[in-house]
Protein backbone atom coordinates (compact mmCIF):
# COMPACT_ATOMS: atom_id res chain seq x y z
CA UNK A 1 0.00 0.00 0.00
CA UNK A 2 1.56 3.29 -1.07
CA UNK A 3 1.37 6.59 0.74
CA UNK A 4 -0.54 8.13 -2.18
CA UNK A 5 -3.71 6.28 -1.18
CA UNK A 6 -3.62 7.88 2.25
CA UNK A 7 -3.15 11.28 0.60
CA UNK A 8 -6.40 10.57 -1.23
CA UNK A 9 -8.15 9.54 2.00
CA UNK A 10 -7.17 12.83 3.64
CA UNK A 11 -8.14 14.75 0.52
CA UNK A 12 -11.62 13.31 0.36
CA UNK A 13 -12.18 13.96 4.05
CA UNK A 14 -11.49 17.61 3.21
CA UNK A 15 -14.02 17.54 0.36
CA UNK A 16 -16.80 16.27 2.60
CA UNK A 17 -16.22 19.04 5.14
CA UNK A 18 -16.33 21.69 2.40
CA UNK A 19 -19.65 23.27 1.51
CA UNK A 20 -20.44 21.98 -2.01
CA UNK A 21 -23.75 23.81 -2.36
CA UNK A 22 -23.03 25.03 -5.87
CA UNK A 23 -22.41 21.47 -7.02
CA UNK A 24 -26.15 21.03 -7.41
CA UNK A 25 -26.58 24.16 -9.48
CA UNK A 26 -26.51 21.84 -12.48
CA UNK A 27 -28.87 19.43 -10.72
CA UNK A 28 -30.15 17.66 -13.82
CA UNK A 29 -27.12 15.37 -13.61
CA UNK A 30 -27.71 14.31 -10.02
CA UNK A 31 -30.97 12.42 -9.81
CA UNK A 32 -31.43 10.00 -6.96
CA UNK A 33 -32.81 6.61 -7.93
CA UNK A 34 -33.83 3.84 -5.58
CA UNK A 35 -30.90 2.02 -4.01
CA UNK A 36 -31.74 -1.09 -2.03
CA UNK A 37 -30.39 -4.64 -2.06
CA UNK A 38 -31.32 -7.22 0.56
CA UNK A 39 -30.52 -10.50 -1.19
CA UNK A 40 -28.56 -12.10 -4.01
CA UNK A 41 -31.66 -13.49 -5.75
CA UNK A 42 -34.36 -10.81 -5.62
CA UNK A 43 -35.45 -9.67 -9.07
CA UNK A 44 -32.74 -7.34 -10.34
CA UNK A 45 -34.05 -3.85 -11.14
CA UNK A 46 -30.96 -1.66 -11.47
CA UNK A 47 -27.20 -2.25 -11.58
CA UNK A 48 -23.91 -0.59 -12.39
CA UNK A 49 -21.71 -1.98 -15.16
CA UNK A 50 -18.70 -0.97 -17.22
CA UNK A 51 -18.13 -2.17 -20.76
CA UNK A 52 -14.62 -3.26 -21.79
CA UNK A 53 -12.70 -0.07 -22.61
CA UNK A 54 -9.60 0.83 -24.55
CA UNK A 55 -7.43 0.45 -21.47
CA UNK A 56 -7.93 -3.31 -21.56
CA UNK A 57 -6.52 -3.29 -25.07
CA UNK A 58 -3.38 -1.58 -23.73
CA UNK A 59 -2.50 -4.38 -21.28
CA UNK A 60 0.89 -5.77 -22.30
CA UNK A 61 2.46 -9.07 -21.15
CA UNK A 62 5.06 -7.30 -19.03
CA UNK A 63 2.39 -5.47 -17.00
CA UNK A 64 -0.41 -8.03 -17.08
CA UNK A 65 0.30 -9.48 -13.65
CA UNK A 66 0.72 -6.09 -11.98
CA UNK A 67 -2.62 -5.06 -13.48
CA UNK A 68 -4.20 -8.33 -12.22
CA UNK A 69 -4.53 -10.03 -15.61
CA UNK A 70 -3.21 -13.54 -16.21
CA UNK A 71 -3.15 -13.03 -19.95
CA UNK A 72 -3.74 -10.38 -22.58
CA UNK A 73 -7.17 -10.48 -24.19
CA UNK A 74 -8.57 -9.70 -27.61
CA UNK A 75 -10.47 -6.48 -26.84
CA UNK A 76 -12.78 -6.54 -29.85
CA UNK A 77 -13.79 -10.15 -29.24
CA UNK A 78 -14.27 -9.37 -25.55
CA UNK A 79 -16.54 -6.46 -26.43
CA UNK A 80 -18.64 -8.64 -28.71
CA UNK A 81 -19.14 -11.13 -25.89
CA UNK A 82 -19.90 -8.40 -23.38
CA UNK A 83 -22.51 -6.85 -25.68
CA UNK A 84 -24.55 -10.06 -25.34
CA UNK A 85 -24.41 -9.54 -21.58
CA UNK A 86 -25.64 -5.95 -21.95
CA UNK A 87 -28.53 -6.94 -24.20
CA UNK A 88 -29.61 -9.64 -21.75
CA UNK A 89 -29.55 -7.15 -18.90
CA UNK A 90 -31.62 -4.68 -20.89
CA UNK A 91 -34.28 -7.23 -21.79
CA UNK A 92 -34.69 -8.24 -18.15
CA UNK A 93 -34.30 -4.80 -16.54
CA UNK A 94 -35.26 -2.26 -19.22
CA UNK A 95 -37.20 -4.06 -21.99
CA UNK A 96 -38.37 -0.87 -23.72
CA UNK A 97 -34.76 0.21 -24.11
CA UNK A 98 -33.82 -3.27 -25.35
CA UNK A 99 -36.43 -3.03 -28.12
CA UNK A 100 -35.24 0.46 -29.06
CA UNK A 101 -31.69 -0.87 -29.21
CA UNK A 102 -32.77 -3.74 -31.48
CA UNK A 103 -34.57 -1.34 -33.82
CA UNK A 104 -31.61 1.04 -33.88
CA UNK A 105 -29.27 -1.82 -34.78
CA UNK A 106 -31.50 -2.80 -37.68
CA UNK A 107 -31.39 0.73 -39.08
CA UNK A 108 -27.66 1.36 -38.67
CA UNK A 109 -24.86 0.23 -41.00
CA UNK A 110 -23.17 -2.88 -39.61
CA UNK A 111 -19.91 -1.03 -39.02
CA UNK A 112 -21.62 1.48 -36.74
CA UNK A 113 -23.76 -0.83 -34.62
CA UNK A 114 -21.16 -1.26 -31.89
CA UNK A 115 -21.42 2.49 -31.20
CA UNK A 116 -24.75 1.77 -29.52
CA UNK A 117 -22.84 -0.02 -26.74
CA UNK A 118 -19.97 2.46 -26.30
CA UNK A 119 -20.60 5.11 -23.62
CA UNK A 120 -18.35 7.66 -25.35
CA UNK A 121 -20.40 7.57 -28.57
CA UNK A 122 -23.44 9.80 -29.24
CA UNK A 123 -25.45 6.71 -30.28
CA UNK A 124 -25.01 5.05 -26.83
CA UNK A 125 -28.25 3.44 -25.58
CA UNK A 126 -28.13 5.05 -22.08
CA UNK A 127 -30.43 3.14 -19.75
CA UNK A 128 -31.24 4.30 -16.24
CA UNK A 129 -31.61 0.65 -15.22
CA UNK A 130 -28.40 -0.74 -16.72
CA UNK A 131 -26.10 2.11 -15.72
CA UNK A 132 -22.66 2.54 -17.23
CA UNK A 133 -19.87 3.95 -15.02
CA UNK A 134 -18.26 5.92 -17.82
CA UNK A 135 -21.56 7.47 -18.92
CA UNK A 136 -22.53 8.81 -15.49
CA UNK A 137 -18.92 9.84 -14.87
CA UNK A 138 -19.20 12.01 -17.97
CA UNK A 139 -22.32 13.60 -16.48
CA UNK A 140 -20.57 14.20 -13.18
CA UNK A 141 -17.66 15.93 -14.90
CA UNK A 142 -20.00 18.51 -16.42
CA UNK A 143 -19.92 20.22 -13.04
CA UNK A 144 -16.74 22.23 -12.50
CA UNK A 145 -16.73 21.62 -8.75
CA UNK A 146 -16.87 17.83 -9.14
CA UNK A 147 -14.44 17.91 -12.06
CA UNK A 148 -11.79 19.82 -10.12
CA UNK A 149 -12.01 17.60 -7.06
CA UNK A 150 -11.99 14.33 -8.94
CA UNK A 151 -9.05 15.34 -11.12
CA UNK A 152 -7.15 16.54 -8.06
CA UNK A 153 -7.79 13.27 -6.24
CA UNK A 154 -6.76 11.14 -9.21
CA UNK A 155 -3.67 13.21 -9.96
CA UNK A 156 -2.72 13.07 -6.27
CA UNK A 157 -2.64 9.28 -6.09
CA UNK A 158 -1.12 8.95 -9.58
CA UNK A 159 1.49 11.69 -8.91
CA UNK A 160 0.77 13.52 -12.13
CA UNK A 161 2.78 16.53 -13.16
CA UNK A 162 1.25 19.98 -12.87
CA UNK A 163 1.11 20.32 -16.68
CA UNK A 164 -0.75 17.01 -17.06
CA UNK A 165 -3.20 18.05 -14.35
CA UNK A 166 -3.88 21.27 -16.23
CA UNK A 167 -4.29 19.31 -19.45
CA UNK A 168 -6.90 17.06 -17.85
CA UNK A 169 -8.82 20.06 -16.55
CA UNK A 170 -9.18 21.34 -20.11
CA UNK A 171 -10.52 18.12 -21.64
CA UNK A 172 -14.20 17.85 -22.65
CA UNK A 173 -16.16 15.79 -20.16
CA UNK A 174 -16.57 12.77 -22.44
CA UNK A 175 -12.87 12.68 -23.27
CA UNK A 176 -11.92 13.24 -19.64
CA UNK A 177 -14.11 10.35 -18.42
CA UNK A 178 -12.50 8.07 -20.98
CA UNK A 179 -9.01 9.23 -19.98
CA UNK A 180 -9.62 8.73 -16.25
CA UNK A 181 -10.48 5.10 -17.02
CA UNK A 182 -8.13 4.21 -19.88
CA UNK A 183 -5.25 6.46 -18.79
CA UNK A 184 -4.79 7.73 -22.34
CA UNK A 185 -5.37 11.19 -23.77
CA UNK A 186 -6.76 10.14 -27.12
CA UNK A 187 -6.04 13.33 -29.02
CA UNK A 188 -2.36 13.01 -28.10
CA UNK A 189 -2.27 9.20 -27.98
CA UNK A 190 -0.21 9.17 -24.82
CA UNK A 191 -0.55 7.89 -21.27
CA UNK A 192 -0.94 10.23 -18.33
CA UNK A 193 -1.29 7.25 -15.98
CA UNK A 194 -1.91 3.50 -16.35
CA UNK A 195 -5.29 2.12 -17.39
CA UNK A 196 -7.61 0.55 -14.82
CA UNK A 197 -8.58 -2.58 -16.79
CA UNK A 198 -10.38 -4.18 -13.82
CA UNK A 199 -13.17 -1.59 -13.72
CA UNK A 200 -15.18 -4.03 -15.83
CA UNK A 201 -15.62 -5.90 -12.51
CA UNK A 202 -17.83 -3.28 -10.87
CA UNK A 203 -18.83 -5.73 -8.11
CA UNK A 204 -15.52 -5.15 -6.37
CA UNK A 205 -15.88 -1.37 -6.08
CA UNK A 206 -18.92 -1.12 -3.79
CA UNK A 207 -21.75 -3.16 -2.28
CA UNK A 208 -25.30 -2.10 -1.43
CA UNK A 209 -26.26 -3.26 2.07
CA UNK A 210 -30.01 -2.73 2.33
CA UNK A 211 -30.27 1.02 1.64
CA UNK A 212 -26.62 1.88 2.40
CA UNK A 213 -23.62 1.82 0.08
CA UNK A 214 -20.40 0.24 1.31
CA UNK A 215 -17.42 1.61 -0.62
CA UNK A 216 -14.77 -1.06 -0.61
CA UNK A 217 -11.01 -0.61 -0.34
CA UNK A 218 -8.86 -2.36 -2.94
CA UNK A 219 -5.94 -4.55 -1.97
CA UNK A 220 -3.74 -3.54 -4.90
CA UNK A 221 -2.51 -0.23 -6.28
CA UNK A 222 -3.83 -1.20 -9.72
CA UNK A 223 -7.36 -0.56 -8.45
CA UNK A 224 -6.95 2.58 -6.32
CA UNK A 225 -8.31 4.87 -9.04
CA UNK A 226 -11.45 2.75 -9.31
CA UNK A 227 -12.14 3.50 -5.65
CA UNK A 228 -11.60 7.22 -6.18
CA UNK A 229 -14.07 7.29 -9.09
CA UNK A 230 -16.74 5.25 -7.32
CA UNK A 231 -16.40 7.34 -4.16
CA UNK A 232 -17.06 10.54 -6.09
CA UNK A 233 -20.00 8.95 -7.90
CA UNK A 234 -21.40 7.81 -4.56
CA UNK A 235 -21.25 11.25 -2.94
CA UNK A 236 -22.15 13.38 -5.93
CA UNK A 237 -24.37 11.15 -8.05
CA UNK A 238 -26.08 8.31 -6.20
CA UNK A 239 -26.48 10.18 -2.90
CA UNK A 240 -26.06 13.74 -4.18
CA UNK A 241 -29.70 14.48 -4.97
CA UNK A 242 -30.48 16.22 -1.66
CA UNK A 243 -27.35 18.34 -1.23
CA UNK A 244 -25.59 15.74 0.86
CA UNK A 245 -28.34 14.89 3.33
CA UNK A 246 -28.10 11.22 2.37
CA UNK A 247 -24.33 10.99 2.74
CA UNK A 248 -24.77 9.17 6.04
CA UNK A 249 -25.84 6.16 3.96
CA UNK A 250 -22.34 5.85 2.53
CA UNK A 251 -19.96 3.61 4.48
CA UNK A 252 -16.24 4.06 3.87
CA UNK A 253 -13.49 1.76 5.09
CA UNK A 254 -10.47 3.52 6.59
CA UNK A 255 -7.26 2.67 8.40
CA UNK A 256 -6.95 3.17 12.16
CA UNK A 257 -6.23 6.73 13.25
CA UNK A 258 -2.71 5.86 14.43
CA UNK A 259 -1.88 3.86 11.32
CA UNK A 260 0.68 6.42 10.16
CA UNK A 261 2.68 5.89 13.36
CA UNK A 262 3.29 2.21 12.69
CA UNK A 263 6.38 0.77 11.08
CA UNK A 264 6.01 -0.96 7.73
CA UNK A 265 5.75 -4.46 9.18
CA UNK A 266 2.97 -3.43 11.55
CA UNK A 267 1.17 -1.61 8.76
CA UNK A 268 1.04 -4.74 6.67
CA UNK A 269 -0.37 -6.66 9.64
CA UNK A 270 -3.10 -4.06 10.33
CA UNK A 271 -3.97 -2.87 6.87
CA UNK A 272 -7.62 -2.46 5.84
CA UNK A 273 -8.51 -3.94 2.46
CA UNK A 274 -11.83 -5.36 1.36
CA UNK A 275 -13.28 -6.00 -2.11
CA UNK A 276 -16.86 -6.48 -3.20
CA UNK A 277 -16.35 -10.04 -4.42
CA UNK A 278 -15.92 -10.94 -0.75
CA UNK A 279 -19.19 -9.32 0.41
CA UNK A 280 -22.64 -10.79 -0.20
CA UNK A 281 -25.86 -9.24 1.05
CA UNK A 282 -27.35 -12.70 1.24
CA UNK A 283 -30.62 -12.02 3.10
CA UNK A 284 -32.31 -8.92 4.55
CA UNK A 285 -30.56 -9.23 7.93
CA UNK A 286 -27.60 -11.43 7.02
CA UNK A 287 -24.28 -10.54 5.37
CA UNK A 288 -21.53 -12.93 4.25
CA UNK A 289 -17.91 -11.73 4.20
CA UNK A 290 -14.92 -13.57 2.81
CA UNK A 291 -11.54 -13.56 4.57
CA UNK A 292 -9.38 -14.02 1.48
CA UNK A 293 -6.18 -12.94 -0.21
CA UNK A 294 -7.88 -9.61 -1.03
CA UNK A 295 -9.77 -8.95 2.23
CA UNK A 296 -7.90 -8.41 5.50
CA UNK A 297 -8.96 -9.30 9.07
CA UNK A 298 -8.76 -5.65 10.13
CA UNK A 299 -11.22 -4.74 7.38
CA UNK A 300 -13.63 -7.43 8.55
CA UNK A 301 -13.38 -6.23 12.15
CA UNK A 302 -14.18 -2.71 11.03
CA UNK A 303 -17.04 -3.82 8.79
CA UNK A 304 -18.67 -5.86 11.56
CA UNK A 305 -18.56 -2.92 13.94
CA UNK A 306 -19.81 -0.39 11.38
CA UNK A 307 -22.75 -2.52 10.24
CA UNK A 308 -23.75 -3.58 13.76
CA UNK A 309 -23.47 -0.02 15.07
CA UNK A 310 -25.94 1.06 12.40
CA UNK A 311 -28.13 -2.03 12.96
CA UNK A 312 -28.06 -2.71 9.21
CA UNK A 313 -27.83 -6.48 9.69
CA UNK A 314 -28.22 -8.91 12.58
CA UNK A 315 -25.89 -11.71 11.46
CA UNK A 316 -22.51 -11.63 9.75
CA UNK A 317 -20.97 -14.89 8.59
CA UNK A 318 -17.24 -14.79 7.88
CA UNK A 319 -15.81 -17.46 5.61
CA UNK A 320 -12.07 -17.91 5.74
CA UNK A 321 -10.82 -19.41 2.50
CA UNK A 322 -7.35 -20.46 1.39
CA UNK A 323 -5.32 -17.44 0.33
CA UNK A 324 -4.79 -18.43 -3.29
CA UNK A 325 -4.91 -16.46 -6.52
CA UNK A 326 -7.34 -18.88 -8.13
CA UNK A 327 -9.80 -18.42 -5.24
CA UNK A 328 -9.38 -14.62 -5.02
CA UNK A 329 -12.87 -13.88 -3.58
CA UNK A 330 -15.67 -15.98 -2.14
CA UNK A 331 -17.81 -15.33 -5.22
CA UNK A 332 -15.29 -17.36 -7.23
CA UNK A 333 -16.21 -20.33 -5.00
CA UNK A 334 -19.98 -20.08 -4.66
CA UNK A 335 -23.04 -18.02 -5.58
CA UNK A 336 -26.74 -18.33 -4.83
CA UNK A 337 -29.16 -19.50 -7.53
CA UNK A 338 -32.40 -19.90 -5.57
CA UNK A 339 -33.15 -19.78 -1.87
CA UNK A 340 -32.55 -23.54 -1.75
CA UNK A 341 -30.05 -23.87 -4.63
CA UNK A 342 -26.36 -22.95 -4.70
CA UNK A 343 -23.46 -23.56 -7.05
CA UNK A 344 -20.11 -24.14 -5.35
CA UNK A 345 -16.60 -25.46 -5.73
CA UNK A 346 -16.45 -29.10 -4.63
CA UNK A 347 -12.95 -29.17 -3.03
CA UNK A 348 -14.20 -26.68 -0.40
CA UNK A 349 -17.52 -28.44 0.18
CA UNK A 350 -18.63 -31.02 2.70
CA UNK A 351 -18.15 -33.70 0.05
CA UNK A 352 -14.38 -33.19 0.31
CA UNK A 353 -13.74 -31.48 3.63
CA UNK A 354 -15.90 -33.91 5.56
CA UNK A 355 -13.23 -36.54 5.11
CA UNK A 356 -10.52 -34.38 6.71
CA UNK A 357 -9.79 -33.31 10.25
CA UNK A 358 -10.51 -29.61 10.74
CA UNK A 359 -10.24 -27.17 13.64
CA UNK A 360 -13.35 -25.17 14.54
CA UNK A 361 -13.27 -22.30 16.95
CA UNK A 362 -14.83 -18.89 17.30
CA UNK A 363 -12.75 -15.73 17.41
CA UNK A 364 -13.80 -12.66 19.31
CA UNK A 365 -14.54 -11.16 15.91
CA UNK A 366 -11.28 -12.04 14.07
CA UNK A 367 -7.77 -12.19 15.43
CA UNK A 368 -5.91 -9.42 13.53
CA UNK A 369 -2.67 -11.37 13.91
CA UNK A 370 -4.11 -14.46 12.23
CA UNK A 371 -2.16 -14.53 9.00
CA UNK A 372 -2.10 -18.30 8.57
CA UNK A 373 -2.65 -19.28 4.99
CA UNK A 374 -4.38 -22.54 5.78
CA UNK A 375 -5.33 -25.27 3.37
CA UNK A 376 -9.03 -25.36 3.96
CA UNK A 377 -12.10 -23.39 4.98
CA UNK A 378 -13.46 -22.10 8.29
CA UNK A 379 -16.72 -20.37 9.19
CA UNK A 380 -17.23 -17.82 11.97
CA UNK A 381 -20.54 -16.13 12.80
CA UNK A 382 -21.40 -12.96 14.71
CA UNK A 383 -24.66 -11.77 16.22
CA UNK A 384 -25.46 -8.07 16.67
CA UNK A 385 -27.62 -8.77 19.73
CA UNK A 386 -24.82 -10.39 21.76
CA UNK A 387 -22.64 -8.15 23.93
CA UNK A 388 -19.45 -9.70 22.56
CA UNK A 389 -20.97 -10.23 19.06
CA UNK A 390 -20.20 -13.96 19.26
CA UNK A 391 -22.93 -16.21 17.92
CA UNK A 392 -24.56 -18.54 20.44
CA UNK A 393 -25.32 -22.05 19.28
CA UNK A 394 -27.72 -24.70 20.50
CA UNK A 395 -29.57 -27.72 19.13
CA UNK A 396 -31.97 -25.51 17.19
CA UNK A 397 -29.13 -23.32 15.90
CA UNK A 398 -26.05 -25.52 15.36
CA UNK A 399 -22.74 -24.05 14.26
CA UNK A 400 -22.24 -24.41 10.49
CA UNK A 401 -19.12 -26.44 9.78
CA UNK A 402 -19.31 -26.63 6.00
CA UNK A 403 -20.59 -24.36 3.25
CA UNK A 404 -23.60 -26.64 2.81
CA UNK A 405 -24.43 -26.17 6.51
CA UNK A 406 -24.29 -22.39 6.17
CA UNK A 407 -26.38 -22.34 3.02
CA UNK A 408 -28.98 -24.61 4.61
CA UNK A 409 -29.10 -22.30 7.63
CA UNK A 410 -29.69 -19.30 5.36
CA UNK A 411 -32.41 -21.14 3.46
CA UNK A 412 -34.24 -22.26 6.59
CA UNK A 413 -33.70 -19.36 9.01
CA UNK A 414 -33.47 -16.32 6.74
CA UNK A 415 -35.96 -17.33 4.03
CA UNK A 416 -38.17 -19.78 5.93
CA UNK A 417 -37.81 -22.29 3.13
CA UNK A 418 -38.57 -25.97 3.85
CA UNK A 419 -37.81 -27.32 0.39
CA UNK A 420 -34.92 -29.79 0.07
CA UNK A 421 -31.52 -28.17 -0.37
CA UNK A 422 -29.81 -28.64 -3.72
CA UNK A 423 -26.20 -28.06 -4.66
CA UNK A 424 -24.49 -27.91 -8.03
CA UNK A 425 -20.74 -28.45 -8.01
CA UNK A 426 -18.27 -26.91 -10.40
CA UNK A 427 -17.39 -29.26 -13.25
CA UNK A 428 -19.71 -31.91 -11.86
CA UNK A 429 -17.13 -32.21 -9.06
CA UNK A 430 -15.00 -34.40 -11.30
CA UNK A 431 -11.28 -33.82 -11.66
CA UNK A 432 -9.93 -32.04 -13.68
CA UNK A 433 -13.16 -30.33 -14.78
CA UNK A 434 -13.92 -28.99 -11.29
CA UNK A 435 -10.66 -27.05 -11.17
CA UNK A 436 -10.63 -26.03 -14.82
CA UNK A 437 -14.18 -24.67 -14.71
CA UNK A 438 -13.78 -22.96 -11.34
CA UNK A 439 -10.84 -21.11 -12.90
CA UNK A 440 -13.17 -19.93 -15.68
CA UNK A 441 -15.86 -18.78 -13.23
CA UNK A 442 -18.30 -21.67 -13.17
CA UNK A 443 -19.31 -20.65 -9.62
CA UNK A 444 -19.54 -16.92 -10.39
CA UNK A 445 -23.16 -16.47 -11.52
CA UNK A 446 -25.42 -13.42 -11.52
CA UNK A 447 -29.08 -13.98 -10.64
CA UNK A 448 -31.39 -11.85 -12.79
CA UNK A 449 -34.21 -13.16 -10.65
CA UNK A 450 -34.60 -16.19 -8.45
CA UNK A 451 -33.69 -19.26 -10.49
CA UNK A 452 -32.51 -17.38 -13.60
CA UNK A 453 -28.74 -16.96 -13.70
CA UNK A 454 -26.03 -16.00 -16.19
CA UNK A 455 -22.89 -18.09 -16.61
CA UNK A 456 -20.19 -18.80 -19.19
CA UNK A 457 -20.66 -21.17 -22.11
CA UNK A 458 -17.22 -22.77 -21.72
CA UNK A 459 -18.12 -24.44 -18.41
CA UNK A 460 -19.77 -27.46 -20.03
CA UNK A 461 -19.70 -29.93 -17.12
CA UNK A 462 -21.20 -27.40 -14.73
CA UNK A 463 -24.00 -26.68 -17.22
CA UNK A 464 -24.60 -30.42 -17.54
CA UNK A 465 -25.03 -30.62 -13.75
CA UNK A 466 -27.57 -27.78 -13.80
CA UNK A 467 -29.55 -29.71 -16.39
CA UNK A 468 -29.24 -33.23 -14.96
CA UNK A 469 -29.23 -32.55 -11.22
CA UNK A 470 -31.63 -29.59 -11.08
CA UNK A 471 -33.71 -29.93 -14.22
CA UNK A 472 -32.73 -26.41 -15.30
CA UNK A 473 -33.12 -25.22 -18.87
CA UNK A 474 -29.78 -24.44 -20.50
CA UNK A 475 -29.91 -21.75 -23.17
CA UNK A 476 -27.24 -19.80 -25.02
CA UNK A 477 -27.51 -16.02 -24.85
CA UNK A 478 -27.57 -15.74 -28.65
CA UNK A 479 -30.59 -18.04 -28.93
CA UNK A 480 -32.48 -16.40 -26.06
CA UNK A 481 -31.92 -12.92 -27.47
CA UNK A 482 -33.15 -14.09 -30.87
CA UNK A 483 -36.33 -15.36 -29.20
CA UNK A 484 -36.79 -12.05 -27.38
CA UNK A 485 -36.17 -10.09 -30.59
CA UNK A 486 -38.72 -12.19 -32.47
CA UNK A 487 -41.20 -11.78 -29.57
CA UNK A 488 -41.68 -15.53 -29.29
CA UNK A 489 -40.50 -15.34 -25.68
CA UNK A 490 -40.06 -12.69 -23.01
CA UNK A 491 -38.17 -12.51 -19.70
CA UNK A 492 -41.30 -12.98 -17.59
CA UNK A 493 -41.68 -16.48 -19.05
CA UNK A 494 -38.16 -17.57 -18.13
CA UNK A 495 -37.69 -19.66 -14.98
CA UNK A 496 -35.15 -22.18 -13.67
CA UNK A 497 -32.70 -21.33 -16.44
CA UNK A 498 -28.94 -21.06 -16.83
CA UNK A 499 -28.13 -18.55 -19.60
CA UNK A 500 -24.72 -19.09 -21.18
CA UNK A 501 -22.67 -16.14 -22.40
CA UNK A 502 -19.98 -16.53 -25.05
CA UNK A 503 -16.82 -16.34 -22.99
CA UNK A 504 -13.58 -17.18 -24.75
CA UNK A 505 -12.18 -13.71 -23.93
CA UNK A 506 -14.36 -12.59 -21.02
CA UNK A 507 -13.27 -15.58 -18.94
CA UNK A 508 -9.60 -14.77 -19.49
CA UNK A 509 -10.05 -11.54 -17.55
CA UNK A 510 -10.70 -13.66 -14.41
CA UNK A 511 -14.24 -12.69 -13.55
CA UNK A 512 -17.74 -13.93 -14.32
CA UNK A 513 -21.16 -12.30 -14.60
CA UNK A 514 -21.34 -11.86 -10.81
CA UNK A 515 -18.07 -9.89 -10.87
CA UNK A 516 -19.27 -7.79 -13.81
CA UNK A 517 -22.26 -6.41 -11.92
CA UNK A 518 -22.88 -4.10 -9.00
CA UNK A 519 -26.57 -4.42 -8.12
CA UNK A 520 -28.10 -1.14 -6.94
CA UNK A 521 -31.67 -2.31 -6.53
CA UNK A 522 -33.27 -5.72 -6.17
CA UNK A 523 -36.86 -6.47 -5.30
CA UNK A 524 -37.45 -7.98 -1.86
CA UNK A 525 -37.65 -11.76 -1.80
CA UNK A 526 -41.05 -12.76 -0.46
Amino acid sequence: MTNSFYVYTFYFTFIKTTNPTHLWGNSRNFIMQQIHVSSEIGTLKRLLIHSPDGGIGKVIPEKAQAWLYDDIVDLEKMRQEYDYYVRLLLYFLDPDKAIMLKEAQEQMPSGKRTNLYRPDKPEYFNSDKVIEVQFILTQLLEDEYARMRLISAVCGIERCSHSDTEKLLQLPSCELAKTLISGIITEEDRYVFPPIPNLIFTRDTAVVVNDHLLITRPATAARFRESVIITHLAYYHFFGHDKGKSWHKIIEMTDEEDFFLLDEEMRQARIVTIEGGDVMMIAPRHLIVGFSVRTSPHAINQLINKLFDRALVDTISVIKIPRKRDYMHIDTLFTMVKRNVWVLYGPLSELELGTRYMRYYVHDILDPDDKAVGETLEIFQYDRHQADYRMRYDEQNPQPRYLEDLFTQICRRDFGCQEPMKFVYSGGDKFPYNEREQWTDSCNLLALKEGVVIGYDRNHKTADSFEKDLGFNIVHARDLLAAFDAEVSNPSQISDTLILLPSSELSRARGGSHCMSMPLWREEVK
